[in-house]
């Protein structure tokens, strides 16, 4: 076969697979991927949650604060709404307390979006007291399922750091 040939025909084969429906593509059935939690909350919240929320503490501190930095915190503050999420997939066994924990992740990820947010903006008093809200939005969940961790942001001493 020469070349010219060769071309011809791959170009042919190239276009059938484009315009014939299901050629070279998956025909089975959608598939659903099942949502299943890894990590342990504990986990979630001393490895993910709690450094990026005194890396925030430490950002917003600093004077001036650059572009960079900017960009950085409000990465951040968007990891501890992913963390939220993250969350909603581990709820505690007891269908009683599922609604409570719900309604403290939902509310986790809105106060951490709305801190990112202010962040994106600059506005440096708005995210001053986006952390606040967002304290207590855990200190809230952490009262509801008896956790004995109080968060404070812009402690004058910051706490010490935790080792998992």
């Amino acid at each position: 076969m020469t070349p010219p040939v060769r071309m011809i025909l791959g170009s042919a084969l190239l276009f059938a697979a484009a315009v014939v429906p299901g050629l070279g593509q998956n025909t089975g059935a959608k598939v659903v991927p099942k949502l299943q939690p890894i990590a342990e909350t504990k986990l979630l919240m001393e490895g993910l949650a709690n450094p990026n929320f005194r890396g925030l503490e430490r950002n917003l501190s600093k004077n001036p604060i650059d572009d960079q930095t900017w960009t950085y915190a409000r990465g951040q503050a968007l990891l501890i709404a992913e963390c939220a999420n993250l969350l909603m997939l581990r709820p505690p066994k007891g269908t009683q307390s599922q609604p409570t924990w719900f309604q403290e992740t939902m509310d986790l990820r809105t106060q951490a979006t709305r801190l990112a947010q202010s962040i994106a903006k600059k506005d440096l008093a708005s995210a001053k007291a986006g952390m606040q809200n967002l304290a207590r939005s855990c200190n809230r969940c952490h009262q509801s399922f008896r956790v004995p961790v109080d968060i404070v942001p812009f402690q004058p001493v910051p706490p010490p750091v935790r080792k998992i």
